[in-house]
């Protein structure tokens, strides 16, 4: 589509906006400058079929080619593309016919990247302004009908129609005005008197072409003189020479001559620059007497790549001509590029997938052509990669698999270098945390544990403890104990054991007796605190040891509702006979259930004898008929333990 410069003019008149869709998404909107904040220029959602809706979601805004001035945002309620800050045409573009702002249009997830081209349209908001408020001019008397003098012309900011158009002249009866492509001249129409007329003052008005009109205005005086016949005449009308942007300050950039046909002091030339702003006054300078353009302060190509200069040359007398010097600023590479994180998502989930975008990468060089070429490249022996996205953007991207357990973070260095010569280059790193998942389970310290108690033990006491960890991080790393369900010897494992679920820390709940069972195993539990859950169990196996707790139970012989054994014994047994057997027995294990028999009282302590560990009763020696008929004999069996215990059968009578 194409717009006719009147079609633009009609545009920034009734304060229209055009948008204009470019190749590839690219969109162009113009407007006029010093417009209020908050204006609308266009709505980028219907214009490039943006659901408004997701606006906010994919992180919609604006982004600056080359400039950290911010003139737009985007208002994600509506899409609507507004002014943020005061577009002043001239202040951007200066003197250029377009001015054009590059802005970019950013969304995430995915990346995508539309370019803008705003097209500031002047409005009438500058004057015409001549250079100086007084122009002095000497013409001699001599001068003949239709002789020229050069006036330095008008100055207006604003461009095309508003700029300056005409020129009117102070009606009188000696000049009229003469207006060409590049110049204002006074031509004389009538030849001077010094004698009748020394002096005149005209009053030169210059209008530009806006809607409503503005203008400016200059006094000419003419002082009437009698000789000085010739105008200073430059050697050339259009001088033009280029320079680094790096020239030393001193400098002599360009040499401008002119010649005065006259002698003395109506052929001697001074120069001067004609109207330029101060800031290119400040860098700079000519000499009145050589011509000799120096540069008194750097320039910098990517401000300002070009100069126009007005040049005046005047004789002694007041005649005076002009000439345009224009300056072309070349690059040198003096820009090293800049890395800007336009997108970063940390922490990264440990379990993404090869291929995440995590962060997205903005290099930009100032310089030009091959000095602005940037290669970017990232460290080596980091799980990332930088893939080459839209224009000067990147993604920066995962390229295996993350283990918060084995590296909780990176710091990722990403290098740019120029294709200047020398190429300059610079760095930037990016902080990446990787965030824990729930993907270990915990793990016991031991594959199996074992507990030893005494029977008897206090209900309470601690048996051991289970430990297990978990590499995760916070309540995915917090491991709680607990212990499965199940059964010994048909009661609820609970009714024996407790663990601790926070230490691991195994008590017992009730007393046990060895008598009753020796060993039984549990089940414990180690989970951790994740979203789901995860578990591991071990196997705590209980071993129950004996204490000496029974005492020894005399089975044989046992008294039948008497307190008195009665045995018969023969009486012509001879020594070493067996007369009797005590049989007992011990609840208890090991040595606490290891027996041993004494003879603790007898009638005669000689007669009888019993075997310390069979409880066999023999006799000593014959028995005579001068023994006693009744023998009485007190046996106790006693145990191995610490302390022993023992029991005591008595009395027991021997009758023969």
């Amino acid at each position: 589509m194409a717009i006719t410069s009147s079609a633009v003019h009609c545009l920034v008149c009734g304060v229209f906006f055009l948008s204009i869709h470019l190749a590839e998404g690219d969109l162009r909107y113009s407007f006029p400058e010093e417009m209020r904040r908050g204006s609308v220029v266009g709505n980028i959602a219907k214009d490039l079929s943006l659901e408004v809706s997701k606006l906010s979601a994919r992180k919609a805004r604006i982004d600056t080619e080359g400039s950290d001035k911010h003139y737009f945002d985007i208002d994600i309620r509506n899409g609507d593309l507004v002014i943020s800050d005061r577009l002043d045409r001239e202040g951007l573009c200066g003197d250029k016919a377009s001015c054009v702002l590059k802005q970019e249009i950013m969304l995430e997830n995915p990346l995508e990247l539309h370019r803008v081209n705003l097209h500031v349209q002047d409005i009438n908001d500058n004057s015409p302004l001549f250079n100086k408020e007084l122009i002095q001019i000497d013409i001699s008397e001599s001068a003949a009908k239709g002789a020229r003098f050069p006036i330095e012309d008008a100055h207006d900011a604003d461009v095309g129609q508003n700029s300056v158009q005409t020129y009117n002249l102070q009606k009188n009866e000696h000049f009229i005005l003469g207006v060409g492509t590049n110049s204002v001249e006074l031509v004389l129409s009538k030849e001077l008197d010094r004698e009748k007329l020394k002096e005149i003052s005209l009053l030169l008005t210059a209008l530009d072409g806006g809607s409503p009109q503005r203008t400016g205005t200059v006094t000419i005086h003419i002082n009437v003189l009698d000789a000085n016949d010739n105008v200073p005449v430059f050697q050339q009308p259009i001088y033009k020479t280029s320079m680094p942007e790096n020239t030393p300050i001193g400098t002599v950039v360009l040499t401008v001559g002119a010649t005065d046909a006259d002698e003395g002091i109506n052929g001697e030339v001074t120069y001067d620059f004609g109207h330029i702003s101060d800031e290119v006054k400040a860098i700079f300078d000519i000499d009145n007497k050589a011509g000799e353009i120096k540069l008194m302060r750097a320039v910098d190509f990517e401000t300002v790549s070009l100069f126009e200069l007005r040049v005046t040359a005047k004789d002694g007398l007041g005649l005076t001509s002009y000439s345009k010097v224009i300056i072309d600023i070349t690059d040198v590479n003096d820009n090293a590029p800049v890395i800007y994180t336009k997108s970063l998502s940390s922490p990264i989930p440990e379990n993404v997938s090869s291929g995440t975008e995590v962060a997205i990468i903005n290099v930009q060089d100032r310089d030009s052509e091959n000095n602005g070429q940037v290669r970017c490249s990232i460290q080596e022996n980091v799980p990332f990669k930088l893939e080459p996205s839209i224009k000067n953007y990147y993604s920066l991207v995962t390229t295996g698999h993350l283990d918060r357990e084995l590296v909780s973070g990176y710091n990722v260095t990403i290098f740019a270098t120029d294709e200047g010569s020398p190429p300059l280059s610079s760095s930037k790193t990016i902080q990446l945390s990787v965030a824990d998942i729930n993907d270990n389970p915990p793990v016991f310290e031991e594959q199996s544990y074992s507990a030893y108690v005494s029977e008897n033990n206090k209900p309470g006491s601690t048996l051991c403890t289970v430990s297990a960890r978990d590499p995760d991080w916070r309540q995915n790393g917090t491991v709680i104990y607990s212990l499965l369900p199940g059964e010994v010897n048909g009661a609820s494992v609970s009714s024996y054991l407790s663990v601790n679920g926070d230490t691991g820390v195994i008590h017992a709940v009730r007393s046990f007796d060895y008598e009753q069972f020796r060993s039984f195993k549990v089940q414990v539990m180690a989970r951790d605190n994740g979203s789901p859950p995860l578990s591991s169990n071990v196997t705590v196996s209980v071993f129950i040891s004996d204490m000496n707790d029974n005492s020894p139970q005399i089975l044989y012989p046992a008294p039948e509702g008497s307190s008195f054994m009665t045995e018969l014994v023969p009486k012509a047994a001879h020594g070493g006979s067996l007369v009797s057997k005590v049989i007992a027995v011990d609840a208890d294990s090991g040595q606490n259930a290891w027996l041993s028999y004494h003879i603790v009282k007898a009638t005669d302590p000689g007669l009888f004898s019993i075997d310390l560990h069979s409880g066999e009763i023999r006799t000593q020696r014959d028995i005579s008929a001068s023994d006693s008929m009744k023998q009485n004999l007190i046996v106790a069996v006693k145990d191995n333990g610490q302390p022993s215990l023992s029991a005591t059968f008595e009395p027991w009578e021997k009758i023969w």
